[in-house]
């Protein structure tokens, strides 16, 4: 017997039990080389592996003891602890939440522009975790892994409320976007609450900052000194060149500046939270007449008025603020009683605005719930003169005040006879 045929023979016996050694195995994974590796692992960065792509995770353990501004992280729990002990109707109201359940969050993005040509290349996030805050990261390594890095990010979401800074308008709409691109593959979005810092930033702070960045407020607000930061706006332009170098120093400036933003969200909710229940020592006394008029906004008018109580003793500008404030509430009440004092007194303000504005409010109850002719029309002829010597006169309102004096002339005459 030829050899050939011997090696047939024995064909079965060799391949285990009948089976064709001719029958393709199934071909082994590639193996997904990382650039600089080693690099990024120093940085606390690994690779999630899925199929053949990868995407790339940083993750980074702060002690709730640690300081990030005027506050530690312990004092979030304090936060959330105080609206839970003293619940309040708020929009930033964590009553019914842990500490654990806040997911601070935050993006970077190629552009600042909506739609899928929009693609974001960093989803950060900060959670407290046992006796820690726990940052994670997750970094898109080039355009066409969305998948590993959408998976990675949502495997694990089991948070109950967002907390952002614009991020209602742009970075979660902007994940929405993103993922319906690749919502086939990953598990789907979860449905959160949501707490929007920067609508609560302007509402407290539009009085003294010009702008509403988040860098702004960490600096003037906050006491938290970036050091070495890349601005924002570089983002889109350093992760081009990495994609194109693959070099990561660039892209961990990025990651710095985007734990930076997520850190100090948890400075800022903390610190809202302070101002909201009056319990910052260096509160400044506008700080406060903008927390009673939030409240005032709200419909909460006993919250409101707890306020601005606070604040009627002087006859500084925020003194002359709370009052009028306060007697606009008293007024929707029909508390003409009180309501009218406090508009006599604001009449006499220095700051003609306010001034003008309380005389046509003390007008309106003499003529219409007094029936005092002769002091409803001193009050409108004052605000006449308050509208008169200011340098841009509001015409559509001098026509009414006028209207209203040629009224009440006609009603003071009649009341004579």
């Amino acid at each position: 017997m030829s050899l050939k045929n011997k090696l047939n023979r024995l064909k079965p016996h060799l391949s285990g039990g009948g089976q064709d050694l001719n029958k393709k195995l199934p071909p082994e994974p590639a193996r997904v080389e990382i650039p600089f590796l080693s690099k990024w692992e120093s940085e606390n960065v690994t690779p999630y592996f899925l199929d053949q792509d990868y995407c790339l995770i940083r993750e980074v353990k702060f002690p709730l003891s640690q300081k990030h501004g005027n506050y530690h992280f312990y004092d979030f729990l304090t936060a959330i602890e105080i609206w839970n002990k003293q619940p309040a109707n708020h929009p930033l109201s964590a009553e019914g939440h842990r500490p654990e359940e806040l997911f601070f969050f935050d993006t970077e993005t190629t552009g600042l522009g909506g739609g899928v040509g929009n693609t974001i290349f960093l989803l950060g996030y900060a959670s407290v975790i046992d006796e820690n805050l726990v940052l994670r990261q997750h970094i898109l390594p080039h355009p066409g892994a969305e998948v590993p890095l959408y998976q990675s990010f949502l495997e694990q979401v089991n948070y109950k409320t967002l907390v952002t800074y614009n991020g209602k308008s742009f970075d979660w709409p902007q994940v929405k976007t993103r993922h319906t691109l690749v919502r086939e593959h990953v598990p789907k979005l979860p449905a959160f609450g949501h707490f929007d810092l920067y609508h609560a930033a302007r509402r407290l702070w539009k009085h003294k900052l010009d702008r509403m960045k988040l860098a702004v407020v960490e600096k003037d607000v906050l006491g938290v000194e970036r050091e070495d930061d890349i601005p924002g706006y570089l983002a889109p332009m350093i992760y081009f060149d990495f994609i194109e170098t693959k070099q990561p120093d660039g892209m961990l400036g990025i990651i710095k500046h985007n734990e930076i933003d997520i850190l100090s969200l948890v400075t800022l909710y903390t610190h809202l939270t302070f101002q909201l229940y009056g319990l910052d020592t260096n509160q400044t006394r506008m700080e406060s007449f903008e927390v009673g008029r939030w409240y005032d906004s709200l419909g909460e008018k006993e919250e409101a008025a707890k306020v601005l109580r606070k604040l009627i003793e002087g006859n500084d500008t925020t003194s002359q603020k709370a009052k009028l404030a306060l007697a606009y509430q008293y007024k929707k009440t029909q508390n003409w009683e009180n309501s009218l004092p406090l508009f006599l007194e604001v009449a006499e303000a220095e700051n003609d605005q306010i001034s003008q504005e309380a005389c046509v409010e003390a007008a309106k109850i003499y003529e219409h719930k007094i029936k005092d002719y002769k002091s409803a029309l001193d009050y409108c002829i004052k605000a006449l003169e308050i509208v008169g010597e200011l340098k841009i006169p509001v015409l559509k309102n001098q026509q009414q005040l006028e209207n209203r004096r040629k009224r009440l002339e006609k009603k003071f005459a009649k009341f004579l006879r």
